[in-house]
């Protein structure tokens, strides 16, 4: 309860509206209940009784549930604008069976835009962090990348920021399950183990193998 109240407070303190709706998503329902209550029990004490505990029940559940969501969006705001933020997002906010990395897969290391992936249902989201005017050609290039390796795969581009045509950061989850769904739950496994493989393999350079190579004679003493 003391976590509860802590996360109850900071909410309120980003977000106004979140009391409010608190109140409202408890109330409908013990009303609703209520009512129900008093249309149906016929006189019945016992099963007035059952109805309005139902409605405070689902109240509490609805008021907990919308904490949950405006916590999360206050969260997020906390962080918006700052670099790797779409990686804190990927990290712990993903539900529906997406899978991302806290890592980029492309920086832009004087402006600090990067580009971070996700595997999911409804294939390869490419999101951008920073202004579309930058990172539209790391997401072009990405986006070949991603094309080659898995040609039937679909690859979708999205961006997060304050442009235009740019998401917020908080509306990142919700954007990617709204994505229509192309690849079963093993495929999903399968694709994100693969373009994890060839992220994380090194390649190796050609030229002279460093333990075969030999002293030039004249430098010798």
């Amino acid at each position: 309860m003391k976590q509860m109240w802590q996360v109850f407070q900071m909410t309120r303190r980003y977000d106004s509206t979140a009391q409010w709706l608190m109140l409202l998503g408890f109330l409908a329902p013990v009303l609703v209940g209520l009512g129900l209550a008093l249309w149906l029990s016929e006189g019945n004490g016992f099963t007035i009784a059952l109805w309005v505990v139902a409605g405070v029940l689902a109240g509490l559940l609805i008021a907990l549930l919308i904490l949950g969501r405006r916590a999360e969006r206050a969260a997020y705001s906390q962080i918006e604008g700052q670099p790797g933020a779409v990686g804190a997002v990927l990290r712990s906010g993903l539900r529906g069976g997406w899978v991302g990395n806290e890592m980029p897969v492309a920086v832009n290391g004087k402006t600090q835009d990067a580009v971070y992936r996700a595997v999911g249902r409804g294939g390869v989201a490419l999101i951008s962090e920073g202004p579309t005017s930058r990172t539209q050609r790391m997401l072009d290039d990405e986006q070949r990348k991603v094309t080659r390796i898995l040609p039937n795969v679909p690859v979708t581009l999205v961006s997060v920021g304050l442009d235009e045509d740019s998401i917020r950061l908080h509306q990142l989850p919700a954007t990617l399950r709204k994505s229509k769904k192309a690849l079963t739950k093993p495929e999903v496994l399968a694709v994100s183990n693969r373009l994890n493989s060839l992220q994380s393999s090194l390649p190796i350079p050609k030229g002279i193998d460093p333990m075969k190579a030999r002293a030039q004679r004249g430098k010798m003493r």
